[in-house]
């Protein structure tokens, strides 16, 4: 497939600011990764540029703003593995410094720099990563399964009768926080209500931001319940360990965990599903016992990651990747998807990658995703729980109908309507 633009996709537009990746002024050369109609074949024009630049590519992003867009496998794991040079900490970007991201930019919720794990590096780093991969890792498997078991079941009784569903709104978007909310230690009356905010607030509606409030004011009173009342439960294990967290630590840790999980495990559910659907090959693997749902879960991560890009790195110093001269301050976008399907790494895409977890959906390095253990066991209990239960599961619409959502971090499937026979009572 290939993208279907204008030799020059930026043409009439202003030039970006001396200095920048733009390299002097050729921005009418560069593709705006913001752009609707690029967004909509981005898979294409990651290679497109791949094809032109090589494993770094310029790009602009949202106000014109450059950045270079990473593709390369080897060269994503540098960047992630080097956090000296390739900084989380959003204050080394020096278009932000300049006033070019005011607090309205649609990046600056993302990249706004905030006293999380996720922004800074070093010492502070590790403390704050220390106390979420710690709690985090107080959950064993076991448990987590048996409350994906419960809600899975539950959602599957509310369409089983009926012999069609959507998988998407009916399933996979609601299984993910669900579960969070009982790792949470909520009240189960209150998990309905901010499963719904946090939904609303991620979807950035008008009522985005009185749902941001809600969770707030929400979350904080788990803090305060459980500070005291400890549990075995996530804002517990926080509260209780030896970094010392204040409670807007603990608040809005609780808070990056609960929307990070969402959006990418709904999407690996999702995509996961929608590949046993649409590839004859891959589901009689699955259900033929060649391939384990493990394994599935991996090729899907290796295909159709649940992130396609990660925003951001910036370069503390100057220096040199992939035959580009980064300059010091300049934004760098992990291409995850691109990097899975390097040619240098995969010279063959239809060649099975069975038991092999060097892929990059769950990012890598220090900054690696702390939860990666909990999502794969929500989907691969989720997916393995829904094929069980409906073993004649099958699309009802043509392939070539199926839609999708792409925005520069995700591509989400809009819906997977599905037909089966209803199960007995």
């Amino acid at each position: 497939m290939t993208a279907n633009f204008p030799e020059h996709p930026t043409d009439h537009h202003p030039a970006p600011p001396p200095g920048c990746p733009a390299h002097g002024g050729a921005s009418e050369n560069l593709y705006r990764l913001h752009d609707p109609e690029v967004q909509a074949e981005l898979v294409a024009v990651y290679e497109k540029l791949r094809a032109e630049y090589g494993p770094v590519a310029p790009v602009l992003v949202q106000g014109d703003l450059p950045a270079w867009l990473v593709l390369g496998h080897r060269e994503n794991l540098e960047v992630l593995r080097t956090p000296s040079v390739f900084s989380r900490d959003s204050r080394h970007w020096r278009d932000m410094a300049e006033g070019h991201v005011p607090a309205d930019h649609p990046l600056a919720p993302v990249t706004t720099w905030q006293p999380l794990c996720v922004f800074v590096d070093g010492e502070e780093h590790r403390r704050l990563r220390g106390a979420v991969t710690d709690s985090l890792g107080r959950f064993e498997s076991r448990g987590i399964r048996r409350h994906v078991t419960r809600f899975t079941g539950e959602l599957i009784d509310e369409f089983a009768g009926s012999g069609t569903a959507d998988l998407v709104s009916q399933f996979a978007a609601e299984i993910p926080l669900r579960v969070m909310t009982q790792l949470f230690g909520m009240p189960e009356e209150h998990g309905p209500g901010l499963t719904a905010a946090v939904q609303d607030a991620l979807k950035g509606t008008e009522t985005a931001a009185a749902s941001n409030t809600y969770i707030t004011q929400t979350l904080q009173q788990l803090v305060d319940r459980k500070r005291a009342h400890p549990g075995h439960d996530f804002p517990s294990k926080l509260i209780e360990h030896p970094a010392g967290l204040s409670d807007d630590e603990i608040r809005e840790h609780m808070r990056l965990i609960l929307t990070a999980a969402n959006e990418t495990t709904v999407n690996l559910i999702a995509n996961t599903l929608c590949m046993v659907l649409t590839d004859p090959r891959f589901r009689a693997h699955l259900t033929g016992g060649h391939m384990t749902l493990p394994d599935a879960l991996e090729q899907v991560m290796w295909d159709e990651p649940p992130l396609m890009t990660l925003l951001g790195r910036w370069a503390t110093s100057d220096t040199r990747l992939g035959e580009q001269t980064i300059r010091k301050g300049e934004m760098l976008l992990l291409g995850l998807r691109a990097a899975n399907v390097d040619p240098a790494i995969r010279p063959d895409l239809t060649a099975p990658v069975h038991g092999n977890r060097s892929h990059l959906a769950f990012s890598g390095g220090p900054h690696e995703c702390p939860g990666r253990h909990i999502g794969r066991a929500i989907a691969d209990t989720a997916v393995d729980t829904l094929l069980t239960r409906l073993p004649d599961l099958r699309l009802a619409v043509p392939e070539t109908e199926l839609e999708w959502s792409s925005s520069l971090m995700y591509r989400q499937l809009v819906a997977l309507p599905v037909q089966f026979t209803p199960p007995r009572r």
